[in-house]
């Protein structure tokens, strides 16, 4: 059997500040890698990178990126940035940046009038992809086969959750209700004040993280169906809960306490930050992970050992004709179809 070596590559992570995309940024820098990581604030990616060990003050290892997903024209700003700065082209990007905000009672707005978890985890995410898909198109990352050099596919990875798979448990609990498009009544309305769910419908903080999560499961897919002539491989991924990460900082403090717990002793399926930014570099890297299309899992229990396997997505996910609405409503309302 031959055996495959891929050289290291650029990636750009999003939301590295803690938890999943920092660990993923000390994992891929351990591999070799150059990793660009792209967040609100510079200054707060830097020092969680300096507090883990990370190198500081080496731009052609780590460097940091402003850019605020929750403002469309700041994506616009730093991809632009980006790509006028890049020596070579980006060999991967992962989306993983993401806010929850579950007690809120109203919905907070993004700087184009988006509901905020909608526009920052999905819209912004949408766009980046986007504007940075040509570079993508350019990366030529060598790999070792075992008899001679090839060419590694650039990849774009997008963090899923179970929460937006009906087809796990996760995904049918019922509060504050499974991810549920609707109709996209509510995108096709433009999704401004007052409407704040894609559905339409009344306002539900918990459940519009979750449908924005859905939304970055529905665009790995279509990004997979849109463009299988293209090098660039489109995948999803779940690493695990990581229940004590900083995305439930606005959770009640006895969630927080609470959380981590059961999910070790009870449903087994708590992973650490480590050993899911650890997932998340494999899915970036390595060649077995070079499938278009695939959302990787490790499974809802945690098994020592366990490889990854490719999950199967419900409906909400995968149906053709929601996600074409998706995607062409997506584009729409982040300035793309004009």
């Amino acid at each position: 059997m031959a055996s495959f070596q891929a050289a290291p590559g650029t990636v750009l992570i999003t939301g590295t500040t803690s938890g999943v995309g920092l660990y993923a940024t000390k994992a891929l820098v351990d591999r070799g890698w150059r990793v660009i990581t792209a967040n609100r604030s510079s200054l707060r990616a830097e020092a969680a990178a300096v507090r883990l060990g990370l190198p500081s003050g080496k731009p052609r290892q780590l460097q940091h990126l402003q850019i605020d997903l929750g403002d469309l024209d700041s994506v616009r700003l730093g991809a632009d940035y980006l790509l006028s700065v890049l020596e070579e082209p980006l060999d991967a990007l992962v989306c993983n940046a993401a806010v929850y905000l579950p007690r809120l009672s109203k919905p907070l707005r993004s700087a184009q009038g988006y509901e905020i978890s909608m526009a920052t985890n999905h819209f912004g995410h949408f766009l980046l992809i986007h504007l940075l898909l040509d570079n993508l198109r350019k990366s030529k990352r060598p790999v070792w086969t075992g008899r001679t050099w090839s060419e590694e596919p650039p990849r774009v990875v997008i963090l899923g959750t179970v929460t937006a798979n009906y087809k796990e448990l996760g995904g049918k609990i019922p509060i504050p209700a499974p991810a549920d498009l609707g109709d996209l009544s509510g995108f096709e309305q433009g999704f401004r004040k007052p409407i704040s769910m894609a559905s339409g419908k009344r306002f539900k903080p918990g459940k519009a993280y979750k449908d924005s999560k859905l939304c970055n499961m529905i665009t790995a897919q279509e990004l997979h169906r849109r463009f299988k002539d293209s090098p660039i491989l489109f995948s999803s991924l779940y690493p695990g809960c990581v229940a004590n990460t900083k995305l439930f900082r606005n959770t009640p403090r006895l969630f927080q306490i609470l959380f981590p717990w059961f999910q070790k002793l009870i449903t087994g399926g708590y992973v650490s930050e480590s050993l899911a930014g650890r997932r998340v570099a494999q899915v970036v890297a390595d060649p077995e992970f070079g499938i278009s299309g695939v959302h990787w899992s490790w499974g809802n229990r945690q098994k020592k050992n366990r490889q990854q396997f490719s999950q199967e997505l419900s409906d909400r996910v995968t149906d053709p004709k929601t996600s074409r609405k998706v995607w062409d409503l997506s584009m729409q309302l982040v300035g793309l179809d004009l």
